[in-house]
């Protein structure tokens, strides 16, 4: 517990997020009572984010809020799912009002937007440390998972990955040391970094996307470790494997101004903290996924087969990437 724990919380937490009508019991007590809907099956996921592995030493508290809750609204999309209530459970080195006010705002924001509510957590002492809790609910029987997808379907991927590689390269302020592999300075203008490191530090979750995946994607992982290797998670979890054809990634133009073709390709396959969705749709039902996801940005980038592992492609020929994923403990 930090100093003044129960103040604190009164001061930056208990109204946080968006007022929901199944939350019986809030902040506050031992514990919260929820109301799931009838019909809907619970969904549970969690994100620890920790100083110096998921985000940089003196990162922006409000940006730290947001990606708190982003990247658990992230794993609620994948799922097809709607997000109701978050627990949130802090590691302080010291209370900081201000630093906890920006906090509280980044995530309040991204809460409020979602009408996510706040219903508890915990605040204790020690190294910066962030957990999050997301509950939410989906029709029943019909939440999206890894493990449905079979040799023959597409793979799909939204947006454009490898902005937040290059955004974190940017937040960590090193891009100057590395222009022998970045374009010539004058190609990274101000809005370029900007819209790179806005991609890293206030990452949007595709809930709209999942919730319309819901009943023609076989399969759904969200990329947090890197396009490939998540790519060879969900082909895992499937029972089989994945070819990834490179040349139909399509880089945002933000990311083609600041990188070398040799780092754009490895930020694309390999960079992480996207937290855009990977997908897989049958031949079956291809029309009606077109028809359902014809607003989102999407690109079709392989197909899933049945030799196990990951293939990396280029007009048919095999490529090779190393440190295709971020392991935490490989």
């Amino acid at each position: 517990m930090v100093d003044g724990e129960f103040e604190l919380i009164d001061r930056h937490f208990r109204a946080l997020g968006a007022p929901r009508t199944d939350v019986v019991l809030g902040v506050g007590d031992d514990g919260a009572i929820l109301r799931p809907p009838p019909a809907h099956d619970l969904i549970a996921v969690s994100d620890t984010l920790v100083e110096g592995v998921h985000f940089p030493v003196g990162s922006a508290p409000r940006s730290i809020g947001h990606r708190s809750l982003a990247v658990n609204l992230s794993d609620v999309a994948a799922m097809g799912a709607t997000p109701a209530w978050a627990l949130l459970s802090l590691t302080l080195p010291a209370r900081d009002d201000r630093w906890l006010a920006d906090f509280a705002r980044g995530f309040a924001t991204l809460a409020s937007r979602h009408e996510v509510a706040l219903v508890g957590g915990d605040t204790t002492r020690g190294p910066l440390a962030i957990g999050v809790q997301v509950l939410g609910f989906v029709p029943q029987g019909r939440g999206l998972r890894r493990t449905g997808g079979r040799p023959g379907d597409q793979i799909y991927v939204s947006g454009t990955p490898g902005d937040a590689a290059a955004g974190l390269e940017i937040v960590r302020d090193v891009s100057s040391a590395r222009d022998a592999t970045t374009r010539d300075a004058t190609t990274r203008d101000a809005t370029t970094c900007e819209f790179l490191r806005a991609r890293f530090e206030y990452p949007t979750p595709r809930l709209t996307l999942g919730a319309a995946l819901r009943d023609v994607a076989s399969a759904c992982i969200d990329v947090s470790d890197g396009l490939a290797g998540d790519v060879g998670k969900l082909a895992a979890a499937s029972g089989c494997g994945a070819r990834l054809d490179v040349e139909r990634l399509r880089p945002s133009a933000a990311l083609s101004r600041y990188a070398s073709p040799e780092r754009l390709r490895a930020w694309m396959l390999a960079g992480g903290d996207d937290y855009e969705l990977v997908f897989t749709v049958s031949a079956a039902n291809r029309s009606r996924f077109e028809q359902a996801a014809r607003e989102f940005e999407w690109q079709q980038i392989g197909e899933l087969v049945v030799e196990p592992g990951v293939t990396l492609c280029e007009h048919g020929r095999r490529i090779d990437l190393s440190a295709a994923s971020f392991d935490h403990f490989g």
